[in-house]
């Protein structure tokens, strides 16, 4: 087994500023990308098919049908292609923007498709999704914030866990507009894990600076070696996920799988960047004033 160090830094050569600037500006950046999106579309994230609604169409093949397939037949943004299990039919799920007649026509005249349903998923139950999501993401942030403030009831530690929790969703949020990831109850579901890996990753660093014995430093690192491996691991974890599931055209996963390797990738930024800032500022000037 190959061993992981993790590298001591050398947090002296760097001022409060240096540190903070970095995360600072990655979330301003981030904010200003869902500010345009929300600008542009009336919502700061693209919305998948959960949360729009769209269309539906079963039909019989007489080939293997992946989502690469479908896309070519039917020159509209397909969602999924799901194998009915045992069967050579398949659940062909397209956006809110697909002409389902023209889908419909297109499919009866493919000979290697026969049509047996085709439907679509009404607005007013993504409507609902949507509020259902947007609720649980609002009560596990408000929980995680009441969590925090209740183990450390001093405001600096524990306003530097909420905002570094933040920011691990804003980012990912973000980069999923840039580069065409849409909002679904999977990723939905991410975004609520990555509250729970932040929260961790931030509690696990403030108790070692301000409940264990040591230098500031000292603890710092301690957290770090344990920290900085478990969310490496996580990390690589959720990238292998994504790329098996890609391959695999299991669409949902590897969006899943993407998603928390960008939270995940924000987190160390902000818990070892943001956090420790606010944490040394506290202990060293902060604490005496």
């Amino acid at each position: 087994m190959v061993a992981f160090e993790v590298p001591e830094v050398d947090y002296t050569q760097y001022s409060n500023r240096q540190l903070i600037a970095v995360p600072l500006a990655v979330l301003s950046v981030a904010l200003l990308v869902l500010a345009v999106t929300f600008v542009m579309t009336g919502s700061p994230v693209a919305l998948g098919v959960d949360f729009t609604g769209g269309s539906e169409l079963t039909v019989e093949s007489s080939e293997s049908l992946s989502q690469q397939d479908a896309a070519e037949i039917f020159n509209e943004p397909v969602v999924s292609v799901q194998q009915i299990t045992g069967e050579d039919q398949y659940i062909v799920t397209f956006d809110n923007t697909a002409d389902l007649d023209g889908v419909v026509s297109t499919a009866e005249e493919t000979e290697r498709l026969t049509v047996l349903q085709s439907g679509g998923t009404s607005a007013l139950f993504g409507e609902d999704n949507q509020n259902f999501a947007l609720i649980g993401v609002g009560v596990a942030f408000l929980g995680m914030s009441l969590l925090a403030f209740a183990l450390f009831r001093t405001f600096i530690p524990s306003i530097a866990i909420v905002i570094s929790a933040f920011s691990d969703i804003v980012i990912p949020v973000a980069i999923m507009n840039l580069v065409g990831i849409k909002l679904s109850l999977g990723t939905v579901a991410a975004l609520l894990m990555l509250i729970g890996y932040s929260v961790d990753s931030d509690i696990l660093l403030n108790n070692h600076v301000l409940r264990r014995s040591g230098g500031f430093y000292e603890s710092t690192y301690r957290a770090m070696r344990t920290g900085v491996t478990m969310t490496l691991t996580s990390i690589s974890a959720m990238a292998v996920m994504a790329v098996v599931a890609t391959l695999f055209g299991i669409e949902i996963m590897a969006s899943i799988g993407v998603v928390l390797v960008l939270g995940l990738s924000a987190d160390l930024m902000n818990t070892y960047m943001l956090n420790v800032t606010l944490l040394r500022w506290y202990k060293y000037e902060g604490v005496n004033r």
